[in-house]
């Protein structure tokens, strides 16, 4: 089926960018190039909106910036060769996080492929393993049916990144094989894809008999709540049932921090209790989770007397890590809106047993282990959870916040209240450095309602900083503080407590670069804050202005750690607390 206006001649990048209007795509975060030329040319008569980033891998992280914030695809595009390599990691942190973005680089010619020609690389090779699909165009008559298929595979079922290359002679109006005739397929033809929605009726039956007869039930909530915009439905389960939640590092804002029931993130670096209940509950209920390495910890002594239930839209997590007692592939939404319904068929919470003891228990975890650290004594660095207190508590309770990977990025996650959903935006999976500041800017093009803040480490900052270029130049006013604590500071970590604290090339200086000056040189509004009485001014200031963007550096102690932790490869209850709760910090 087609459109009424099928059959109207144009070229192929014209018919490219028209299909890209007719998904309804309003914004492209791209850099031209020699084999994309005949593409940008009509976005000049376009009413698509293209931000000029001033890196291809900033064009990927703004596209997934833009589909965490708001669920809608974000849409990347870049020239051949080099261009396409340096979008690899952005695609490669999509496909784990399992956003969808829409990413097209150019080719060069189709019958020039193969030969080595100048900015050639086999793109469609190069990123096979970190891409939902991929697709090389060789008919320009194709370019509506493929890029209507790309977006639907991308934000169907598991989401994720799908790559369109493009070959310049297929979209080069001076060129014969670009001729096409318009039209646009109402419907999409996948035969060989299918993906599950509704949960097997008996699974779900089966899930809610057990749920209702566990004592010490945790729920394990992940990132595909979020895909699959259960948030409500997951609440409704919880307060239905009583059971306490965990969200994971993709998860947080699924469900509210604030809510009696949160327990808060689980995992290496997740809080005493989150970690404790998992490893002490008879019944995990994991839903669009899939049991990543950093909650699991050793993966035989994770939670060894729970009985599991899994629900993932993608059949292939089920029983990958931990094999389940039921899982269901489907949809994370319609499995839980089942599974409430099958709960009050089997008489809802009154079957339920006491579970009195099991709430105690949790109550005595969370007052005898909470999140803690020591403040700032006179003249001392200041402390890096104190900034985020500060951050966090002078904020709309909406903001997003996007972090970079390391220290920076579990401080975040542990000190910030999330209580709303996509208001956090992160590289969990790839733990992608570099990925907060071109992140942020995705965002707040997506969200501009919202004030948007990146939270980053000094290291992460150096490493994509040049798109604060571009946030300055299209008015983007997005906020940054930097967390500068003069080290590459996860890894000064690990080599502190387990290589005897032989410190290998993990030091930075906390002069070089000057990060004031640099935001200033990159059209940015630049301060720099060294002690406690500084920090709320310099937040508010930031928060004031709303026509550019605004770098702090946060002058921050070097020696503060991450805790708790789980040290890699051993077992959650090889936790380690703060030193500051005593028992030897174990």
């Amino acid at each position: 089926m087609t459109t009424p206006s099928s059959g109207r001649r144009m070229d192929g990048g014209r018919a490219l960018i028209k299909a890209l209007e007719m998904e309804g795509v309003e914004t492209i975060f791209g850099l031209p190039g020699g084999a994309i030329l005949p593409v940008y040319d009509p976005i000049i008569d376009s009413p698509i909106r293209h931000i000029l980033v001033r890196h291809e891998q900033g064009a990927g992280h703004m596209a997934e910036g833009f589909a965490h914030a708001t669920g809608r695809p974000g849409v990347a595009m870049v020239t051949s060769g080099p261009a396409a390599t340096n979008i690899v990691t952005p695609l490669c942190d999509a496909y784990m996080d399992s956003v969808p973005i829409v990413v097209i680089t150019g080719q060069v010619p189709y019958a020039a492929i193969g030969t080595d020609a100048f900015q050639e690389c086999d793109t469609t090779g190069i990123t096979m393993p970190v891409t939902k699909h991929n697709f090389l165009i060789s008919d320009a008559q194709d370019i509506p049916r493929i890029i209507r298929e790309a977006f639907h595979i991308a934000t169907t079922g598991r989401p994720g990144p799908v790559l369109v290359d493009v070959p310049k002679d297929i979209v080069d109006p001076k060129n014969p094989r670009s001729a096409m005739e318009w039209y646009w397929p109402e419907e999409v033809d996948l035969p060989g894809y299918r993906p599950v929605t509704a949960g097997d009726p008996e699974a779900i039956r089966r899930a809610a008999e057990l749920i209702l007869a566990s004592e010490r039930p945790v729920i394990y909530a992940g990132g595909g709540i979020l895909k699959a915009r259960a948030a409500e439905a997951l609440r409704e389960l919880a307060e239905l049932t009583g059971i306490h939640v965990v969200t994971t590092l993709m998860a947080r804002g699924a469900f509210p921090d604030d809510h009696p029931l949160a327990l808060g993130m689980p995992g290496m670096h997740g809080n005493y209790t989150a970690v404790t209940s998992m490893q002490r509950s008879d019944l995990l209920i994991a839903l669009g989770s899939r049991f990543d390495d950093r909650v699991t910890g050793k993966v035989p002594a994770f939670a060894p007397e729970a009985k599991i239930i899994h629900v993932d839209i993608d059949p292939a997590e089920l029983g990958k890590v931990r094999r389940p007692d039921v899982g269901i592939a489907g949809d994370a939404r319609l499995v839980i809106e089942a599974l409430i319904e099958a709960i009050r068929e089997l008489g809802g919470p009154s079957r339920q047993p006491d579970r009195r003891a099991w709430g105690e228990q949790i109550r005595e975890w969370q007052q005898r282990y909470p999140l803690t650290y020591q403040p700032s004594e006179p003249g001392e660095a200041l402390k890096p959870q104190f900034v985020l207190e500060t951050l966090r508590d002078n904020t709309p309770d909406d903001c997003i916040v996007a972090s970079g990977v390391g220290q920076h990025q579990m401080w975040t996650s542990q000190y910030w209240k999330f209580n709303h959903p996509y208001t956090w935006v992160n590289s969990g999976g790839l733990g992608t450095m570099g990925f907060a500041v071109p992140a942020a800017i995705g965002a707040k093009v997506g969200r501009p309602d919202r004030m948007v803040w990146a939270v980053d480490g000094d290291g992460c900052f150096q490493m994509t900083a040049q798109e604060l270029v571009t946030a300055a130049s299209e008015r983007i006013p997005v906020k940054v503080a930097i967390l500068n604590n003069a080290y590459l500071g996860m890894v000064r970590q690990w080599q502190e407590m387990f290589y005897e604290e032989r410190y290998s090339e993990v030091y930075l200086s906390p002069d070089l670069p000057d990060y004031k000056m640099w935001a200033e040189a990159m059209g940015c509004i630049g301060m720099r804050v060294e002690s406690p009485e500084e920090v709320l001014p310099a937040i508010e200031k930031a928060n004031e202005i709303d026509d550019r963007p605004v770098v702090i550096e946060f002058r921050t102690d070097s020696r503060e750690k991450v805790y708790p932790m789980v040290p890699a490869g051993l077992s959650n209850d090889e936790i380690i607390v703060d030193p500051a709760h005593g028992e030897g910090g174990r």
